[in-house]
């Protein structure tokens, strides 16, 4: 059984220019399992895709993943807009 951070990385990977700059942090709490997902800005569109299909069918397949190990897990996808602004 595949943990659910590395099927996302690997879903992820597949997709965008960029595959170094694709980062998954775990973070575990009362709700269940965060992942949160860093990568390139100008992958930002293949990773979202159009009007959200994209990012959907992944959380979904994360999610899907996580019940194999029942666990609740969600997807945050950050934007680098956001994290430029905080860091200055």
């Amino acid at each position: 059984m595949i943990e659910p951070e590395i099927f996302l990385e690997n879903i992820v990977k597949g997709i965008v220019e960029n595959q170094d700059d694709v980062v998954v942090t775990k973070t575990i709490d009362d709700m269940g399992v965060l992942l949160t997902l860093d990568l390139n800005p100008a992958d930002m569109g293949q990773v979202i895709g159009r009007q959200g299909a994209t990012a959907k069918a992944i959380r979904t397949l994360v999610r899907v993943c996580g019940m194999k190990s029942q666990a609740r897990v969600n997807v945050r996808i950050n934007e680098p807009n956001k994290e430029l602004e905080s860091a200055e």
